[in-house]
């Protein structure tokens, strides 16, 4: 099976409502790899933003599973805008494996700018529309997953609007937990 995934990423200090805490990152990671692999996944397509991608992209590699990763800007402008930004040690990991990502020819830049607002949707289309490709040319079946709390932030919730992209194009939906 090939894996779509997207979710969200680890709450700020600030955060007005826990959707992903920072001590569940382990927890999270053992749900994301145990749906791995439960689902024999061969690849995963995502991105590589603090929480449910990282996490992934490390159960994916402990499991021996190709990655493909999508990201809307540079590497340097994505670790500032969703990685280092919020608690924990997030650059570390995500320099090792966009690095990685991008010797193997792995690493999908869409080339947007810092502050286009149309960035990180368009990133989670060209993350389904990757995985669409990488399904076809494999002949394997293709599913999401979305790691999230399960409740909408509104309008401008990109998780929300990942699953919605996903069951408008027929593929099952996985979720896996941020919370207990």
């Amino acid at each position: 099976m090939i894996i779509a995934l997207a979710g969200r990423r680890i709450d700020p200090p600030d955060a007005p409502a826990s959707r992903f805490p920072p001590e569940m990152s382990d927890l999270v990671r053992e749900r994301i790899k145990s749906v791995l692999s439960g689902r024999k996944a061969a690849a995963l397509v995502c991105s590589a933003a603090c929480g449910a991608d990282l996490l992934a992209l490390e159960a994916a590699e402990e499991l021996k599973i190709a990655s493909r990763i999508v990201i809307p800007f540079t590497r340097d402008i994505f670790r500032e805008t969703s990685v280092a930004d919020r608690p924990g040690d997030w650059s570390r990991p995500y320099d090792r494996i966009t690095v990685d990502a991008e010797q193997a020819g792995d690493l999908i830049l869409l080339g947007y700018s810092k502050g286009d607002p149309a960035a990180y949707a368009a990133a989670n289309q060209a993350i389904l529309d990757e995985a669409t490709t990488v399904a076809h040319s494999s002949g394997l079946p293709l599913a999401a997953v979305i790691v999230w709390d399960g409740k909408s932030r509104g309008q401008d919730d990109l998780t929300e609007q990942f699953q919605k992209d996903a069951l408008k194009r027929q593929l099952p939906v996985i979720e896996v937990s941020t919370l207990k």
